[in-house]
């Protein structure tokens, strides 16, 4: 006969045993599980307009396909942003990449010579080399990208993953929404719902906030790296502008590729590198601090509660377990961590663990 004391541990052993049993299915099945995990997260953000088109009479399979073509269409117009800066780019890298190499070259002479170091750089072997790649193999340049979001396995299955069962599971969560709900909170015990509903209200309050303040953020540098670069007069500074502003939901990634893109751009319109350099430095260092200081601490990080250092230890955290799947879903998991340890510390200050002192009377009773 089981001894009545010892039950609440073995239950607890037990839901421990369940969590790392799950954490560990979670880890082994990283590859399988990522397009449905992003499109759990497109679940989550899209259900609001999935309920206000129903609230206006819509009915409910026509609010999902609306939403979800609204959120395909946005998704591909960002993504559609980089084309006319490849199209442009790509013929004026091919034509001006010999002229930059020359003045390369010259730039760095006069400046290693006080130094005295020899600069022997092969300019006519350099360049053919790099002619014959970019004319000969234009599609080793997809493979870094295809590279980055591999999460596991063969490429072509995490194109295929992330292309087809994306729009897919995310009909199905967005039209069943509700019973998922229902379903996972009807595996909680009767004692702990109560406890369980408060902690998701608190969450998706939490994470409604990050995403209000993300969006925020997204729009106010779209228009201000737009501004920027156009007031440097670059051609290209509309659709850079925008994707760089918009690409920042991936934390670093986006603004590195905004960055880089601008940066080729400026090298191939102007004669002078100098000129490139500046409203690089200039328009991405201001963006920056910008962002770091101003934008998200006010719109994001005062609404969740999250440290710098926290933001930046989660993203590495993530992106290491979970490749770039993690990277995307870090802050919002960041602060759901953030209410749960919220909660566990509010539990343990009101504990008699706490409260006793150290003659085992309570701290706040007089001696």
């Amino acid at each position: 006969m089981n001894n009545p004391a010892s039950l609440p541990l073995n239950r607890i052993l037990a839901w421990l045993g369940v969590l790392v049993v799950a954490a560990l299915a979670l880890w082994l099945l990283a590859p399988v599980l990522a397009p449905f995990v992003v499109a759990a997260v497109l679940a989550y953000v899209l259900q609001p307009l999935v309920l206000r088109l129903q609230g206006w009479g819509v009915p409910r399979l026509l609010a999902v396909v609306l939403v979800e073509a609204l959120a395909l269409v946005a998704l591909l117009g960002l993504f559609l942003l980089l084309v006319p800066v490849l199209v442009r780019e790509w013929p004026l890298l091919r034509q001006q990449l010999p002229l930059l190499l020359d003045r390369l070259d010259a730039a760095l002479q006069p400046l290693l010579a006080p130094l005295g170091v020899s600069w022997s750089l092969d300019l006519p072997d350099l360049k053919g080399q790099l002619m014959a790649w970019l004319n000969d193999n234009r599609e080793d340049l997809l493979q870094p990208v295809l590279a980055s979001l591999k999460v596991g396995g063969s490429v072509v299955l995490a194109v295929l993953g992330f292309a087809v069962l994306v729009p897919v599971a995310l009909f199905f969560m967005l039209h069943d929404w509700g019973k998922l709900v229902a379903l996972v909170f009807d595996l909680v015990p009767l004692r702990w719902r109560t406890a369980v509903d408060g902690f998701a209200n608190e969450c998706d309050t939490v994470l409604g906030e990050y995403l209000r303040g993300q969006l925020l953020v997204m729009l106010a540098l779209a228009v201000f790296y737009a501004s920027g670069l156009a007031l440097f007069r670059l051609d290209l500074a509309l659709p850079i502008g925008v994707f760089t502003g918009l690409a920042v939901f991936v934390p670093y990634l986006g603004f590195g590729l905004g960055l880089l893109l601008a940066l080729l751009a400026g090298l191939l319109q102007w004669a002078a590198p100098s000129q490139a350099l500046l409203m690089v430095a200039v328009v991405y260092g201001l963006g920056q601090m910008l962002e770091s200081f101003v934008l998200t601490p006010r719109l994001v990080g005062e609404r969740i509660g999250l440290h710098p250092l926290a933001v930046i230890l989660a993203l590495m955290a993530f992106g290491q377990l979970l490749g770039f799947v993690g990277v995307l879903i870090a802050l919002p998991a960041s602060a759901v961590l953030l209410v749960g340890l919220r909660r566990l510390r509010q539990a343990y200050l009101a504990s008699t663990l706490y409260r006793q002192g150290p003659a085992g009377q309570d701290a706040g009773s007089d001696a």
